[in-house]
């Protein structure tokens, strides 16, 4: 079982940068594909990016448009998403997921494990 921990949420203004983490638990880190998504109330989870579990691929939504970047360090067992040129629409839950193999999902029904979420908030 994987649980995951998201921290790095807060306030920012509109052009703003952010950088969330995702601590995992457990000894077999590298063996997951790990992802970002992104909820607002009353809409579904929207994929932000992914990154393969040695870190070579990586996969973004399509707003994304250069502005984040996903990293992750399997010897600290966390991923990152670096969020820059913030803008008041990336106001979310942003979520942290799990799941063993090799391909790269971009739809939530397809991850396995998931954290708590932290909020992020970016103020016009």
């Amino acid at each position: 079982q994987v649980q995951l921990v998201e921290s790095g949420g807060g306030l920012v203004q509109a052009g703003g940068s952010l950088r969330l983490s995702c601590a995992a638990s457990g000894r077999t880190f590298s063996h997951y594909v790990m992802g970002w998504f992104r909820q607002t109330p009353g809409k579904e989870r929207e994929f932000v990016a992914a990154i393969s579990g040695l870190g070579g691929r990586t996969s973004y939504g399509d707003f994304v448009k250069g502005r984040f970047t996903i990293s992750r360090d399997n010897a600290k067992n966390t991923v990152y998403l670096q969020m820059n040129s913030l803008k008041p629409e990336d106001t979310a839950v942003y979520y942290c997921a799990a799941v063993s193999g090799a391909y790269i999902p971009i739809v939530q029904y397809d991850y396995d494990h998931w954290g708590q979420g932290t909020q992020v908030t970016v103020s016009s």
